[in-house]
């Protein structure tokens, strides 16, 4: 049902909601910055114009008995959810960096709309902002594309206000998306739609099955069809129920609440496209390994014996098609990713995680898990805490790995330099790495409870010279594959007469 100020929330929407832990809050946090600086006043009017022109984010989220509902903020005030702040000197990326680590460990206010962006007017040469929003709002693709109707794509002045028609309007541009829509059956898209309309889709669902039943008699293979997707989906439920615990290591333990935030310096996407064009690879497979290389390494500076040592990453998987409109909610299902953390040589890790994504290439695990999530959220809330540590026991980490726009971005007016966003972490695991390519570069952040790795520094620092030793690799595996030129004889003497 919805009112004015009244909407039922989608059970995918409310499993979110429900999911926050002492050791997890279910935020999605950003850090991005910007070479010049931006005046709070041309901030505050974009956030206006460009960010409130999504209702959603004028309603707070309230939960009740049989699932949830948002509900129109009557005392919004804009002053609640934007923060200008200033970092102490020498206001650098370790200042910053705390300050991002100090906004994951903090709860958003469950009274209010369930988001806030804290602008740091001079950070380095520039400016930059830290985003947090509550998963049940949106997931990272559809905030990415938020944040793209957020920005410019030219250095034109700050932004002057817009005729009021134009404020309800998100600027929409095409994204890539982290994989393609895999075919589900309908029944789980509805799921993320609003509670209240579920029966209403179901029973029409029905109806076309119940019309169809004569069509599908003469044309047994698309019931078939049908039946090979319904046992694929149950086959997957079975055999994600059956992985074992991920193995116990110093990147698995009791969670604190307490968050410490590193990012790396970017790395060029051409140096990790010609890997990949080298060794008949991806560039997902080189991102995840060169993840798992960085990983690894660690632990062995722990002392930690990783001889034969695979972890699984968690990885989100978008499910929305390229082409679909801008929309709020979660629409993303999940992957477990073996990582071979104790294989040291990189060509071998590199094809050990080829081996393992072309394993998973059309897997139906993404819809599968919404298709999960999404039942979650309209079972009772003692439900789901159990489900959700039982699936979270199975993985280490969750990577994602987004490709966002290649084209530079202006936020009012000025080039954005660096993007950094951090799914949470559910459940029992305590560290989330994002690898996200912007504008030519790749940049890889980790955000990790302080329990388990109190200096992520020490993780992430490892990844450009683990991304290195593939480059060489392939470097050395070209020059060794090149034809060789016929050598020229040298000419001979004429003699003398």
């Amino acid at each position: 049902m919805t009112t004015s100020d009244h909407t039922r929330m989608s059970s995918v929407d409310t499993a979110w909601l429900r999911m926050d832990s002492p050791g997890n809050s279910m935020m999605i946090v950003g850090v991005s910055t910007t070479e010049t600086p931006i005046r709070p006043d041309d901030f505050r009017r974009m956030i206006e114009q460009r960010l409130l022109c999504f209702p959603r984010f004028r309603h707070r989220a309230v939960a009740d008995p049989i699932g949830a509902s948002w509900v129109e903020d009557d005392d919004f005030d804009l002053d609640a959810h934007l923060k200008i702040v200033s970092l102490p000197a020498p206001a650098g990326r370790r200042q910053l960096e705390a300050l991002a680590a100090e906004l994951a460990s903090t709860p958003l206010d469950p009274r209010r709309p369930m988001w806030q962006l804290h602008l740091v007017r001079e950070y380095q040469a520039g400016s930059a902002w830290i985003t947090r929003v509550h998963h049940c709002y949106a997931d990272g693709i559809a905030m990415i594309r938020v944040l793209l109707s957020m920005t410019e794509q030219d250095a034109a002045p700050a932004m002057a206000s817009r005729p009021a028609r134009e404020r309800g309007k998100a600027r929409r541009r095409s994204t890539q998306t982290t994989a393609d829509v895999l075919p589900v059956l309908s029944w789980v898209q509805h799921l993320a739609q609003p509670a209240g309309d579920i029966l209403e889709n179901a029973l029409a669902e029905g109806a076309k099955l119940l019309e169809g039943g004569v069509h599908q008699i003469f044309h047994p293979e698309n019931a078939a069809a049908l039946a090979r997707q319904a046992g694929g989906m149950i086959g997957e439920f079975a055999k994600v129920l059956t992985l074992p615990d991920d193995p116990e290591t110093p990147l698995r333990g009791n969670l604190s609440g307490y968050k410490a935030v590193a990012w790396a310096e970017p790395i060029p996407l051409a140096e990790v496209r010609t890997i990949g064009k080298a060794l008949g690879c991806t560039i997902n497979d080189v991102l995840m390994s060169t993840v798992a290389g960085a990983l690894g390494g660690y632990l062995r500076d722990l002392q930690f014996d990783t001889r034969d040592l695979v972890l699984r990453a968690s990885v989100p998987v978008n499910l929305r098609a390229a082409e679909e409109p801008l929309s709020l909610g979660n629409k993303f299902g999940l992957v477990y990713v073996d990582m071979a953390l104790g294989t040291r040589n990189p060509l071998q890790r590199l094809y050990a995680m080829q081996e393992t994504m072309a394993a998973l290439k059309g897997s139906l695990q993404p819809p599968m898990t919404l298709m999960v999530l999404g039942l979650m959220g309209l079972l009772p809330g003692v439900v789901q805490a159990p489900a959700i540590d039982l699936f979270s026991r199975k993985a280490s980490a969750v990577v994602s790995n987004v490709p966002g726009p290649q084209a530079p971005l202006y936020m009012c007016g000025q080039r954005i330099s660096e993007m950094y966003f951090w799914v949470p972490q559910t459940g029992t695991i305590g560290i989330g790495i994002s690898v996200l390519s912007y504008a030519g570069k790749v940049y890889v952040g980790l955000i990790s409870d302080r329990r388990l790795i109190r200096e992520p520094h020490k993780v992430i620092d490892r990844f450009a010279p683990e991304f290195e030793k593939l480059l060489l690799a392939a470097t050395v595996g070209a020059l060794a594959t090149r034809p060789k030129r016929a050598r020229r004889r040298p000419a001979e003497k004429k003699g003398t007469a």
